[in-house]
């Protein structure tokens, strides 16, 4: 409810009231004069109906005050015309003035002034036919200052009215003013977003085209920055959608675990502080396959993230998946605890009505533009789910985020393909963590991933309780970290070279002894490595599952249209990679006149272009491809990342979506859907 619909409440409150105590007068007096019998229950049925009106908000606002002020009229018009109330007209005529200018209808004020002069008239007729009218000076005065205070009062309020009206008129315009800027501000930074995507993308299409020939320092540094700078143009452009109101959901079906593969690998920005560790806790009861807006969720629980990183300077992070089953589907629980410093109440109200700004000194220290909450309010608010904060300063904060998803698979996302006994051993020297949350949250990590997969879980909080566990024999697997295992190799490295499989959780860099068996975990310690260990595959440890692998395009034909040189050269480069055979275009009649000449298995096609846009030339293929007995499969490459724009290009009939700059894991999951296993060798379509 805005402020002028507050106002219109509390003004009705009371007009309904002052109305109502005035009719109640009429009634009485209606009733101890011995006036008309029939018009106080009329009266009374009309009070009931303008509370009726008023409690549930019949009709506009407008229509309910010209039914208060029509109503009013009549009751004073019916309590003016006796003899009896001379004198009282006037004051009857200013209370209802006082009403109009309470609802601040100029228009029905002169009606108010006018009745009272036609009552007035009617009065002295009355009492001249009747020869009741007084014509001594007090007669005459009393009349006089009648007719003087309701002018006196009519020109007040009228000038109030008019005043307030004015001054509304003004408010108004002034709010009209701001929201144009506004949105013309909103529409400066969508568009100067887009146009940055462009030469930020060829920045990181070329960084990543140079390190897969050479490792360089300097190009890891440009990479890195082009890769901060794209991320920060797309919450610009998340941040100017939600303030519009311009979100769209794209749901489709989606894996938890390839969602947090994808987050993880690209989170990066927690390995700069090595006091802290990253720690995920992923319930294996969650579906395995489940249909929402998986970028917008991804989305939501990096920003969560990266605010815990900036705000945390020792201890960890824990990150919780986690689920509950409902009639609908599940209620998908994201939750990211950190030790950090903490948020005042204040500012977890202002967060949550959005009015929350960061701290600029602070934010320079730590990076980012401030929006990361906001987003997250915004794209949970978008998808119908819940946000909650729980805070103390100096204390760390708590960030759960609540969303209501569709099941497709219910089997669990995790388990293990072993018909192997499995016990664990969970070697964490309890002493080594200064924070002692973090020691907790590792605990909760093992004890949940243990329970989910229903397997033994023995904790050993020193060598001396490991070994004794190891001389039971019955132990198959040992977790632990970096200075865990640097307590002593030798031991370790001859528990891995027998039947026990030996792993170790470590920050990169880390290596174990020369020739050791001892399986060496990227951090953060994730649930998806550790059933790979589980099951044997101790190869690609932070790769998606087999759904997800890497699809074979050796030979695959493919056609490239962008009219930005350097995009072509930058697709052209990391599609080379696959082994794809490329062919480029600069406009979509050049890609016309190409894909009619020639056989391609796949058409990139960029979306703004001049003369023919990519949706125009994609319909064009389509049409060549049914003439000439082709088939037309075509993926939109596109900066265009706004909300909505995968399913408008699905809509518009494209095959796949991939947004610049080119995401690995997403170019290949989309090259799966479109080209099948098998399908370019049925239609001999490779080289």
């Amino acid at each position: 409810m805005n402020d002028n619909s507050l106002r219109n409440a509390r003004v009705h409150n009371t007009v309904v009231v002052i109305i109502t105590a005035a009719c109640i007068g009429a009634v009485i007096e209606s009733v101890t004069q011995g006036w008309e019998f029939w018009v106080p229950p009329l009266i009374v049925c009309c009070i009931i109906a303008t509370w009726v009106l008023h409690i549930i908000q019949c009709g506009t606002w407008v229509f309910r005050e010209n039914y208060y002020l029509i109503f009013c009229m009549i009751v004073s018009f019916y309590h003016g015309v006796h003899s009896s109330s001379f004198f009282d007209v006037a004051i009857v005529s200013i209370l209802l003035m006082v009403i109009v200018t309470l609802l601040r209808r100029q228009d029905f004020i002169h009606l108010v002034l006018a009745e009272f002069f036609i009552l007035i008239v009617l009065q002295i007729v009355m009492a001249l036919k009747h020869g009741e009218f007084q014509w001594d000076s007090l007669y005459i005065s009393r009349l006089v200052l009648h007719i003087t205070a309701e002018i006196g009062i009519y020109r007040v309020l009228n000038d109030i009215v008019r005043n307030n009206r004015r001054d509304e008129e003004e408010l108004e315009l002034r709010n009209r003013e701001k929201e144009t800027t506004r949105v013309e501000m909103e529409d400066f930074l969508v568009n100067i977003s887009h146009e940055l995507r462009t030469p930020v993308n060829v920045i990181n299409g070329l960084s990543t085209i140079i390190l897969k020939k050479e490792n360089r320092e300097d190009i890891l540094s440009i990479q890195d920055a082009g890769l901060r700078l794209s991320r920060q143009i797309e919450d610009i452009q998340d941040y100017s959608e939600i303030q519009r109101g311009d979100v769209k959901l794209e749901e489709d079906k989606y894996m938890i675990t390839s969602l947090l593969n994808d987050l993880i690998a690209g989170f990066q920005s927690w390995k700069k502080n090595k006091n802290i560790d990253l720690i995920v806790d992923l319930d294996p009861s969650v579906p395995a396959l489940m249909r929402g807006d998986a970028g917008k969720i991804s989305k939501v629980t990096r920003h969560i993230l990266e605010n815990a990183v900036k705000f945390t300077r020792r201890g960890g992070i824990y990150l919780k998946v986690s689920g509950i089953r409902r009639d609908y589907g599940i209620n998908l629980a994201i939750e990211v605890t950190d030790t950090g410093i903490g948020i005042s109440r204040n500012d977890i109200d202002k967060i949550s009505n959005g009015r929350f700004q960061a701290n600029t000194k602070r934010n320079r220290s730590t990076g980012g533009i401030g929006l990361g909450f906001s987003i997250v309010y915004g794209f949970v608010r978008a998808m119908n789910g819940f946000v909650n904060i729980d805070s103390k300063k100096g204390k760390g904060t708590t960030v759960k985020v609540t969303i209501a998803q569709e099941i497709i698979d219910p089997s669990p996302c995790l388990s293990v393909e072993s018909d192997k006994f499995i016990n664990i051993a969970f070697h964490v020297i309890t002493d080594k963590y200064k924070v002692e949350t973090l020691r907790e949250f590792y605990r909760s990590m093992a004890t949940n991933l243990a329970t989910g997969l229903r397997i033994n879980l023995y904790s050993a909080p020193s060598l001396h309780e490991l070994k004794k566990l190891m001389d039971r024999g019955d132990i198959t697997h040992v977790f632990m970290g970096a200075e865990e295992y640097e307590c002593d190799p030798a031991y370790f490295d001859s528990l891995a070279a027998g039947d026990v499989t030996v792993a170790v959780s470590a920050h990169d860099g880390f290596s174990v002894s020369r020739g050791s068996h001892v399986i060496v975990m990227p951090k953060p310690l994730f649930g998806c490595p550790v059933v790979k260990i589980l099951s044997g595959d101790t190869e690609d440890l932070l790769l998606p599952p087999a759904e997800e692998k890497r699809p074979e395009l050796e030979g695959v034909r493919a056609l490239v249209v962008d009219d930005e040189p350097m995009n072509l050269v930058v697709a052209s480069g990391l599609f080379k990679e696959y082994g794809m055979i490329i062919e480029t275009a600069e406009c979509g009649r050049d890609a016309i006149e190409k894909f009619s000449n020639n056989d391609f298995d796949i058409v990139f096609m960029d979306h703004m272009m001049p003369e023919m846009d990519g949706v125009e030339a994609m319909k064009r293929l389509r049409e060549i491809a049914i003439e000439q007995n082709k088939i037309a499969r075509v993926v939109a490459l596109t900066a265009n990342a706004i909300s909505g724009a995968r399913e408008m290009f699905m809509r518009e009939g494209f095959d796949g979506f991939m947004s610049k700059p080119i995401n690995i894991n997403e170019f290949e999951r989309t090259m799966n859907k479109v080209l099948p296993a098998g399908i370019l060798d049925q239609e001999g379509g490779r080289a």
